[in-house]
Formats: structure tokens, C-alpha cells, sequence
């Protein structure tokens, strides 16, 4: 281990002499209070270390001493349910040991080591393992099944395998390694937090990620093992955004990382995920979720450890098999931590005084996302969907955070504060907004949903478009001046507007839909489209088009329970069709 001494302290960054046998991206232990730091810049013996404690109180002279491994989070049972902060310390334990403040210096393990877990095993003595083979199980939570794997660069053949309740710390096999040595394995492992997992295999995307929110899974779906960018200005709803792909995504694990925002925004997590049920399983959310806080009133060098803390977090369950959704609310408190400790380090500023490294960052995030073949002999297949808010000054996305995003994601959900200005969430603007995993989805959408789906998917985007040029004619000569067929056009895109994209976190209905009830609501608004627009070819009147009362059944199709929307579906279509077919008939009463 190196000893060195500290020579300069600049808020969150020291500067430290004596270090020339440490190592880049060491764990060092700073001051008589043993705070946790990370080298990240070596010059000569001198180390430059980012403190993840506040560093209030040191002086020169004081200790650093490095522990001659990088930063590492402990995988293992317990996980689950358990809140983490930058530097995946518990925060509940640290509570319960040194009050609601937490205390600089304190030392916590991150997986409990007293609590007993039931493994049982799934190889026998003398069967061969390989690295990603699954050793045993342990039943973390009634929906989380922990499956303990061989570590990384370990095979051989087991030469015993115990059965029972264990504590993380207690060898649960013992593997006689190729060399001939023998390895003693526990339910726990460590993993550098920098260095992406192994796997065996990157897989094309061909599934989206379910999240019940109509405009992602209709117009701008993100595939499983996807990345997406979720920018807006301050107020647009970025976080409920995240929060509803918490709650509704269909993911086995969701890994939620608070980097930077309000502690009133992770007050909400903790205070609403417990209550709510899983729409799978009937249980709690939090029985299927890992929280990383890292708030905005916490040492902001931690804020890029709990970016790579939970990502590690998340392709572990990964590599168990599972689908998992990583949610990081907001990368750009992230970049902000970037730019302050690369200022501090004196380096040469890029744009906007980010540093230049800020996209080559951003892009190795990211690409730890996929959906993947693990190692070991089953090769089991999982998925790592990472879903990123970005939080632009002003709202602007020209800025170098949104910027650099955008060349790396596939999905783009454009909040608009106009929009929400309006009161109509999700914000996502449907004309600025894309996702690049439309063709590869396009199969799934007919095989699972109805074959005329993309085609209708198609369809609703053209009418929006079609509609945002058409108000610029109503604005400069009015409505009155359009054709009845192009008026049909603006009620048909204000239906899906404000029937459709428009949707109700808070509503226990509207929170969620099924992409049944998704294809019968839009089904219902393009078919009152397509008569509607058949019967003005027949003299009907538009304007008693517009107000058949067929129209308030639709709008309110959103608000049908799960189990009665394939009948509430029959019944307004046959509704629609007889007053359309009664309108006709009067229309050419008259004429005659």
C-alpha cells in the first residue's frame, strides 16, 4: 500500500505527494477520518484524487493512504429493495448508526453481513463449471430469484457445494481450479465499477420494452437492451417520466440512479415505490428494485460513481438472465461533476467548459447497455436498457450534454415545456421526437399486436404532421378556409392528440395501457378517421361529424378497465358505424 501526504486541497479535489507506487483510479483512503477518494490523475508521486465525502477540515500534512484496488461494488443477495448512495454505502443502515445526517468517514459493508440466506445449489461434486455458470439460488425477494454465479476467470471442476442458510461471507463450493489450486467461492463478488462485465455475445434488439405509455410504445418504442435520451427544460416532467418507466416497464429488475436532482424527487421514490403494486406480480415495486441516491445536496464528486455503481449493479442481474431497465435521472448533473473536477484539475476546457473527454464518457456509459448471451455453458440471454433524463439549461438542446447523447442513443423523447405548459403529459413532442429501433421492432408489432399496426402507427404520425402544417394555414386565414376533408384531418389528429398521447400518471386506469387496449383506442380513432371522411365524400355535414356523440365514447376508451376493453372496442365500433350510417341516411333525406 502507498503512503503519501496531502499538499493541496480544492473543494472536492486533493492533491497528494508520496504516491508514486499507487495507481490510476486507486482507492485511497484520505485524512485522519480515512474519507473515501479515487485517483484520477497521476503526475510524477503527486496524485490528484476526487473525495466522495465532503472535505471540509483537511489540511496538508494530513495521511492519504492508497488500498491498492480501484473502486469495486460488492454483488450479491441483498441488492434489492436496499438505497444506496453514490458509493453504494446503505443509507438506511448508515441511518441506524449514526443519525439521519451522514457522518464523514463512516464505514459500512454494502451487502449485509449477519443476515443468513437459503442457497440452493444447482451443481453437484465433480460436475465442471465454467466462469457464468450458476452454482445455486437463493430467493432474495418473492419476485427476485438471486442466481449465484462462478466469478469471472475461475473454471474447474466442483469439488464440494454446500446446502442451508449462509451469510454472503460464508464459502458456500469449492472449485479446483485447471492450475490444480483450489478456489473457495462465497455468494458475494466484487466488480470494478469502470470496467464493463463480460459477456459472451452482443445480440441484435428485436423486443421492445413495454412501458404502457402510449406515445413510447406506439410512435417512439425503445427496444430491450435499448438506450434512449429523455431531454427537457426544467418542469417538462422529465422525472414522472422516469418514474412511470420505473413503475410500468416491462423489466424483471429496475435500477433507479438519483444523480444529482432534488432529495424530494428520491423522497417521492421511496415513499410511492413500496405502495405500489407490480402490475405482474401484485407485489411491491421495491421487491424488483435497486435505488442509488446521490442528491443534489450530496459531495458532488460522488455523483459519477453512482452513474458507474449502478450500471455494474445492473449488468450484474443482467448476466443472471434477466431484463433489466436502468433508469439515470439526470446524466447532466453528471457532465456538470465532470466539468467542475476537470476545472479543478486545471485541464483544457471544451465547449461550454465541459471537458474534452465529455462524449468519449458519456459513450462508454451508454455502451454498457445491450441485450447479451452471458458467459457459461447455459448462455442465457439478457437485456440492459438504459434510459438517461437530460436536464439542458433553458431547455436548450444544443448544449454539449444533449448533443453528445444524442449521437450515441437510438431514442430521442423531446419534452416540450409548451406542452406542458398546457398541461398535456406525457410532454413528448411527437414531431421532434424519433427512435431508430422502429424497423427492427416492425416484426414484433405484427406478430404480437396485429399486422396492421405499423401501418396505423404510420398513419397517426402523418396526420400529426399533416396537422402542424395545416394550423398554420387556419392561423393565417382560419378554420373556415380549409376543406371539409381537412378539417375531418384536424379533429382526427386532435382525437389522437388529446385522446391518445395525452395520458394520466396519476389516474389508476390511464397510468397503464396494454398494447391491446393501445391498438383498440387507436384502431377506434383512425376508423371514426376513415367513415368520417367517407361521409363527407357523401355531402354529410362536418360539423355534425365533429359532434356525434360516438366521440366521447372514444375519448373516454382510455378510462375502460384492462378486462372489458375488448367488448367497451366492439361496442363503440358498432356505435360509430351506426351513427356515421344515421347521419348519411338523414343528410340524403334532405338532399332528396
Amino acid at each position: 500500500m502507498s503512503q503519501g501526504k496531502i499538499v493541496k486541497v480544492s473543494g472536492p479535489l486533493v492533491v497528494a505527494s508520496g504516491m508514486e507506487d499507487a495507481d490510476m483510479f486507486d482507492v485511497v483512503r484520505v485524512g485522519d477520518l480515512g474519507l473515501i477518494g479515487e485517483i484520477i490523475e497521476m503526475r510524477g508521486d503527486r496524485a490528484s484524487i476526487q473525495v466522495y465525502e465532503d472535505t471540509a477540515g483537511l489540511g496538508t500534512g494530513a495521511p492519504v493512504v492508497s488500498t491498492g484496488a480501484p473502486l469495486s461494488v460488492e454483488l450479491g443477495p441483498g441488492l434489492i429493495e436496499t438505497m444506496y448512495d453514490g458509493i453504494q454505502r446503505p443509507l438506511e443502515v448508515m441511518r441506524q448508526k449514526a443519525g439521519s445526517n451522514i457522518t464523514r468517514g463512516i464505514r459500512v459493508p454494502s451487502l449485509d453481513r449477519e443476515k443468513k440466506w437459503d442457497f440452493v445449489p444447482r451443481v453437484k461434486a465433480g460436475e465442471r463449471v465454467e466462469s457464468g455458470d450458476i452454482l445455486g439460488t437463493v430467493q432474495e425477494t418473492v419476485i427476485v430469484e438471486q442466481r449465484i454465479m462462478v466469478p469471472c476467470g475461475i473454471s474447474g471442476v466442483v469439488e464440494s457445494i454446500e446446502s442451508g442458510a449462509f451469510t454472503v461471507e460464508d464459502v458456500v463450493c469449492r472449485i479446483r481450479k485447471d492450475d490444480g489450486q483450489t478456489a473457495e467461492l462465497t455468494m458475494m463478488q466484487k466488480w470494478p465499477v469502470r470496467k464493463g462485465r463480460p459477456y459472451k455475445e452482443k445480440l441484435v434488439p428485436e423486443m421492445p420494452l413495454i412501458t404502457g405509455q402510449r406515445v413510447i410504445d406506439t410512435l417512439f418504442p425503445i427496444a430491450k437492451g435499448g438506450v434512449a435520451a429523455v431531454p427537457g427544460p426544467f418542469g417538462s416532467g422529465k422525472t414522472v417520466v422516469q418514474h412511470q418507466l420505473s413503475k410500468w416497464a416491462d423489466a424483471d429488475i429496475v435500477v433507479y440512479i438519483g444523480c444529482g436532482e432534488r432529495g424530494n424527487e428520491m423522497t417521492d421514490v421511496l415513499m410511492e415505490f413500496p405502495e405500489l403494486k407490480d402490475p405482474r406480480t401484485g407485489e411491491s415495486l421495491m421487491k424488483r428494485t435497486v435505488l442509488i441516491a446521490n442528491t443534489s445536496d450530496m459531495p458532488v464528486a460522488a455523483r459519477e460513481a453512482s452513474i458507474y455503481t449502478g450500471i455494474t449493479i445492473a449488468e450484474y442481474f443482467r448476466d443472471m438472465g434477466y431484463s433489466v431497465a436502468l433508469m439515470a435521472d439526470s446524466t447532466s448533473r453528471w457532465a456538470e461533476a465532470l466539468r467542475e473536477m476537470s476545472g479543478r484539475l486545471e485541464e483544457m476546457p471544451g465547449e461550454e467548459g465541459y471537458p474534452a473527454y465529455l462524449a468519449s464518457r458519456l459513450a462508454q456509459f451508454y455502451e454498457r447497455a445491450g441485450r447479451t448471451v452471458s458467459l457459461g455453458q447455459e448462455g442465457r440471454t439478457g437485456a440492459l436498457s438504459a434510459i438517461g433524463a437530460v436536464s439542458p439549461p433553458g431547455g436548450d438542446i444544443s448544449e454539449p450534454v444533449s448533443q453528445a447523447t444524442l449521437r450515441i442513443v437510438k431514442v430521442f423523447w423531446c419534452l416540450d415545456s409548451s406542452l406542458a405548459y398546457r398541461r398535456h403529459f406525457p410532454a413528448i413532442n411527437w414531431l421532434q421526437s424519433y427512435s431508430l429501433y422502429i424497423d427492427r421492432l416492425t416484426r414484433w408489432y405484427e406478430e404480437n399486436v396485429s399486422r396492421d399496426f405499423p401501418k396505423m402507427r404510420a398513419e397517426a404520425l402523418m396526420l400529426l404532421q399533416e396537422e402542424s402544417e395545416l394550423e398554420e394555414i387556419v392561423q393565417l386565414v382560419g378554420a373556415d378556409a380549409l376543406s371539409a376533408e381537412d378539417r375531418i384531418k384536424l379533429e382526427a389528429s386532435r382525437s389522437i392528440r388529446e385522446d391518445y398521447l395525452h395520458q394520466n400518471a396519476f389516474h389508476d386506469v390511464d397510468t397503464y395501457s396494454s398494447m391491446n387496449k393501445q391498438y383498440k383506442l387507436l384502431r377506434l380513432i383512425l376508423d371514426y378517421y376513415e367513415l368520417a371522411k367517407d361521409a363527407v365524400s357523401r355531402k354529410a355535414s362536418f360539423s355534425r361529424l365533429a359532434a356525434l356523440p360516438v366521440r366521447e365514447t372514444i375519448g373516454r376508451f382510455k378510462y375502460v378497465e384492462e378486462a372489458q376493453v375488448d367488448e367497451a372496442y366492439a361496442e363503440t365500433f358498432a356505435e360509430l358505424k351506426k351513427e356515421i350510417a344515421e347521419l348519411i341516411s338523414e343528410e340524403a333525406e334532405v338532399d332528396d
